[in-house]
Order: structure tokens, then C-alpha cells, then sequence
């Protein structure tokens, strides 16, 4: 289950019924729990919105061989909430 942190975000995209793609440990073992969603997420926008913990920043990573990634990271749990960043989000959901 994703921190208490990141879970007014996910309940955003989830009661837009996006499909989640993976959920589980990513990356490395500093990650707890780390969801990606088949979406753009407007993280800034979102952020803007949301009275989200300070706890709780903007990740984005692009990767060459490894994957692309742009969401929400909470420092206190290591966990995540992805989707696809801007660079990529051509013909893909908006979450705001």
C-alpha cells in the first residue's frame, strides 16, 4: 500500500480509472513501493492543488536504457507514484 503521503494523489488517478501498469519494488531496495500509471501526471499542477506533505517531491527521470519516468517521490516512506514525463506524454491521459 502506498504512504499515507502519495495517497491523495493516487486516488486522483484511480477515480479516473487509469490503468496501472506496475506496483511493487522498483529500482532499488531504498524503494518501498512504487506505482506507474499509464498516464502524464501534471505534477506541478498537482502540487499546486494538493496540500501535499514537505516530505513529497516532484521525481523525474529519462532514462536511455532504463526507462522514463515523471510523478511524485516521498523522501520519508521511498515511495513513488509515476507516470510518463512531458517529453513522452503526446497521446497519453492528463491527470491534474
Amino acid at each position: 500500500m502506498i504512504c499515507e503521503h502519495l495517497q491523495p494523489i493516487e486516488k486522483i488517478i484511480q477515480e479516473k480509472k487509469i490503468k496501472e501498469k506496475y506496483r511493487g519494488q522498483a529500482w532499488s531496495n531504498n524503494c518501498r513501493e512504487w506505482v506507474y500509471y499509464n498516464c502524464f501526471i501534471d505534477a506541478v499542477s498537482l502540487s499546486q492543488r494538493l496540500d501535499l506533505d514537505e516530505c513529497v517531491e516532484i521525481h523525474k527521470h529519462l532514462g536511455t536504457h532504463d526507462g522514463s519516468e515523471y510523478g511524485f517521490y516521498c523522501n520519508e516512506h521511498h515511495d513513488g507514484i509515476m507516470g510518463y514525463p512531458p517529453e513522452m506524454m503526446k497521446d497519453k491521459i492528463i491527470v491534474k
